[in-house]
């Protein structure tokens, strides 16, 4: 495994040291200067988060007014340094009520001098969840007056939740009600063409859950995925099941599920944390379904002129609506002047953007709505330049009105979660098909 960091400084945005730590003796103390000199001075911040000085890499992230740069000599893992970035702030966030930056940093060094030796061990991450730190690391930081109160909870035994197999979850947690919470959403990525047909389309999502769980909980999520499906009808030595599947592609877990059990069985089974995670994220690229259909037609009268027509159709089930409706429609950047006629909604033009905006509240199913524009350009001298036309971009959330009739689902995703409390009661089986919501649907005329 490559190493994540040799070395990591925090630092204001005048380029002063607030805290630093070394964890291997392959670079410099004084390895900031050169930073300060080469990156920050000849003010490019910001232009690349990874830059190369003198043998060494430096990878560095600006959160709020502090700039945390991470230095090592040799390979480095930057996605791992990255990450490992981002939880230590989430992590010094806990415990300083909500606020990072050059005060809460000031008023905590013994406390992050602490965590830092705790969640990195000779440039390799370690355990950075802020529930079980907490739990051996009981110091509290210095809170901002603005920051949340901290919470009240019960501090258990630490030694099982560090050398145990299940470390995101405490023991001995009880709730009255046992309750299980899912959503899915779903974010279509399409680009078509001026005659309709499709040129390519991809659904990318995420399985949200929120568990109010007693006890240590066996959760077993079934998926209408085709491996999975056929996975299933081998190893019980039968016909695979009729109806719709997908093919999942680049999937990726919560620390929580069992990724053997997963690569065997095509099973994804776990223990929840508590409260509300995220599960799973996937791609999909075969087999989707359009919310809408963006029919646009754009005519160039002459040098300074231009109308644009754009309808939009909606294709799910009357019985369900889209919220918060946005089509840009891009426009050339000499647009001086634009007029609008709407049968839904409002529609303005966004200099910043160059772009048409047209906003719809509601979108009912089963409707469609169109909007006319006409744009006059500024007059130029020179010779007219080609327009290319960037794709038009749509942004919406497909909502349900009654639960008594399937769900409107870009990936045809179904979610079956089975399970058991190890305390001896059996949980209720829920089948659960997906709250889509989908957003950023690109079309090109």
């Amino acid at each position: 495994m490559s190493v994540a960091a040799s070395a990591i400084y925090f630092l204001n945005l005048r380029g002063d040291v607030l805290i630093n730590r070394l964890y291997r003796d392959d670079v410099g103390g004084n390895m900031v200067d050169a930073f300060r000199m080469h990156i920050m001075q000849t003010k490019e911040l910001g232009t690349c988060p990874v830059r190369q000085i003198g043998g060494c890499s430096f990878l560095y992230m600006r959160i709020s007014n502090v700039y945390i740069v991470i230095v090592v000599s040799s390979n480095a893992n930057v996605a791992c340094a990255f990450k490992f970035v981002v939880e230590a702030v989430a992590l010094f966030k806990s415990y300083f009520g909500g606020a990072f930056d050059e005060d809460a940093i000031r008023n905590n060094f013994v406390l992050i001098y602490e965590l830092l030796d705790e969640i990195m061990d000779f440039g390799y991450p370690q355990n950075l969840s802020p529930e079980i730190l907490k739990l051996y690391i009981t110091q509290e930081g210095v809170r901002s007056p603005f920051s949340s109160k901290a919470s009240d909870k019960p501090v258990p035994n630490a030694t099982l939740q560090v050398t145990g197999a299940v470390g995101w979850r405490r023991e001995g947690l009880m709730y009255k009600k046992n309750e299980i919470f899912l959503d899915i959403v779903e974010s279509v990525n399409l680009l078509m063409s001026s005659k309709g047909s499709v040129l390519r389309c991809d659904v990318t999502g995420k399985i949200l859950m929120k568990c109010f769980l007693s006890g240590m909980p066996d959760l077993k999520l079934g998926l209408n995925d085709k491996i999975g499906l056929e996975k299933e009808a081998q190893l019980k030595s039968r016909p695979s099941k009729s109806g719709k599947t997908i093919e999942l592609d680049d999937v990726t877990f919560h620390q929580c599920v069992n990724l053997t059990r997963f690569n065997s069985e095509k099973t994804v089974s776990f223990v929840p944390p508590d409260g509300e995670f995220e599960l799973m994220k996937y791609r999909i690229t075969e087999g989707v379904n359009l919310p809408f259909r963006v029919l646009p037609t754009i005519k160039e009268l002459g040098r300074t002129r231009m109308e644009i027509n754009v309808k939009v159709k909606s294709v799910f089930g009357a019985k369900m609506f889209a919220l918060g409706v946005v089509v840009k429609v891009p426009v050339p950047k000499q647009t001086a002047k634009t007029s609008f006629q709407t049968t839904s909604g409002k529609a303005k033009y966004n200099a910043s953007i160059d772009s048409l905006v047209w906003k719809i509240r509601k979108f009912p199913g089963q409707t469609e709505a169109t909007m006319s524009a006409e744009v006059e350009l500024i007059s130029t001298m020179g010779e007219k330049k080609s327009w290319n036309r960037p794709p038009i971009q749509m942004e919406f959330q497909v909502i349900l009105i009654e639960y008594d009739i399937q769900l409107f689902q870009c990936s045809l995703l179904l979610v079956y979660v089975f399970g058991s409390l190890r305390s001896g009661r059996r949980a209720v089986t829920t089948l659960l098909s997906g709250f889509a919501t989908s957003r950023e649907q690109d079309l090109t005329r």
